[in-house]
């Protein structure tokens, strides 16, 4: 696994140091200095989610809203118990990020989490990890412990009065629990299903009390935005798309991993990061934010920068950050049914829509791959498509949708080379 350091999270972190996650090596590169920054400068809460606002930083789990604003509808004169969520339920295929955080650098995300309970009057917190990654789990388990016994986590914070327990919740491998309500359903024992919205969490979360839920590596962001200050991390990125950004790549490239670069990064540049073409492979296409997001053609994606912006005007999104690179030899046909597959086996079944639909799609792709479709099917698949987007209560309809969406619009030859012919025209 490779990780390009030179950003934010992963920041001087050593990754040959088996040791490197452990609190004392965290401090050593200037770990906590932020809670402690806040604190002992007696930093008021609006002032941190005004740093949060100015820096431009984005939630980093897939839907990237801007981070402060979400910090800001915390209602932080509720009388009663409020509560702060880590997403790190990371499933979607591609993505794999979020994972070497608490693997490699988990005090970056506790005292995150920390600074975000300190801005939003929130005084217990809980981290949902995904249910596959049990020894991640337990590695931030032992990091908790050492950030409670040395007094930066738990009561009377550093001795300033603020008070914060933060847990670990270990998830079961569902997709549908990264879905932020369907998290909130599962952390409170039940089976993980999305609730209608509004409410929003905001104003009725976990246990039915307010509550915020942020990405893992949204919130390990925020220890650079405080120490550092909100303008030093903006400027990393652009406007609009403040800090570095954690891409995980996959593939046909010669080096796949994590790579931590600043937001608005060339494609051509992450590319030649991650080794280039595997191989000597000409590159095909590209999914760029995890396997729900539409896909690019070569020709697209290499003019696009890393960035919301740019993603979302070349017909795609940044998504979660995961980064599929394809080569001449994939056969879309056969990508999409396999994209396809997945989400009609991860399908929750609460509404009709996504229940029947994801499978409709999966088996009018998969008889086009077997050489058995025809050219209505086509249409049925678009069709299909304006049936079920929109029409749920979560956002996995809409994900199924997406990438049969994007290869119709860019790869429909090949669709059609498959009716006419009986087989793939790749192979």
């Amino acid at each position: 696994m490779t990780v390009y350091t030179k950003g934010v999270v992963f920041d001087g972190v050593d990754f040959d140091d088996p040791d490197c996650w452990k609190l004392d090596r965290y401090v050593k590169r200037g770990g906590y200095a932020a809670l402690r920054k806040i604190i002992e400068g007696s930093i008021s809460q609006d002032s941190v989610i005004a740093e949060v606002k100015l820096s431009a930083l984005r939630g980093r789990g897939g839907a990237g809203f801007p981070t402060g604003l979400k910090w800001s509808f915390m209602p932080r004169q509720f009388p009663g118990q409020k509560y702060l969520v880590c997403n790190t339920d990371e499933g979607e295929p591609g993505t794999f990020k979020d994972k070497d955080i608490i693997e490699l650098n988990p005090h970056a995300l506790i005292e995150g989490m920390i600074i975000a309970g300190y801005a939003m009057g929130i005084s217990v917190g809980y981290n949902y990890i995904h249910g596959e990654i049990f020894q991640d789990y337990r590695r931030f388990e032992a990091a908790l412990q050492e950030a409670r016994d040395a007094g930066l986590l738990g009561e009377n914070i550093l001795g300033s009065g603020f008070s914060f327990q933060l847990y670990a919740h270990h998830g079961y491998g569902a997709y549908i629990c990264g879905e932020e309500t369907a998290l909130l359903e599962s952390l409170e024992g039940k089976k993980g299903q999305p609730r209608f919205k509004p409410p929003f969490p905001a104003s009725f979360g976990l246990y039915g009390k307010p509550t915020t839920i942020n990405n893992t590596e949204t919130f390990a962001s925020v220890p650079f935005i405080i120490r550092e200050g909100g303008q030093k991390f903006l400027e990393l990125g652009k406007p609009n798309n403040g800090g570095t950004k954690l891409f995980s790549i996959s593939g046909h490239v010669s080096r796949p991993g994590n790579y931590e670069v600043p937001m608005g990064m060339p494609f051509a540049e992450l590319l030649a990061l991650a080794g280039g073409m595997r191989d000597g492979g000409k590159l095909k296409a590209v999914i760029p934010g995890g396997s729900s997001a539409p896909v690019l053609p070569a020709q697209i994606m290499m003019d696009v920068t890393m960035d919301y912006d740019s993603i979302s005007k070349a017909g795609s999104m940044l998504g979660s950050g995961a980064v599929i690179v394809m080569d001449e030899s994939v056969c879309m046909v056969k990508a999409l049914r396999r994209l396809s597959y997945f989400y009609y086996e991860e399908s929750c079944g609460q509404c009709t829509p996504c229940r029947e639909g994801t499978g409709w799609l999966y088996r009018i792709v998969d008889r086009i791959e077997r050489g058995e479709g025809s050219l209505g099917d086509l249409d049925l698949l678009e069709s299909l498509g304006k049936n079920i987007a929109g029409r749920t209560i979560c956002a996995l309809g809409d994900a199924a949708v997406m990438p049969v969406q994007g290869m119709l619009k860019h790869f429909r030859d090949e669709f059609l080379f498959h009716i006419e012919n009986k087989r793939c025209l790749v192979h």
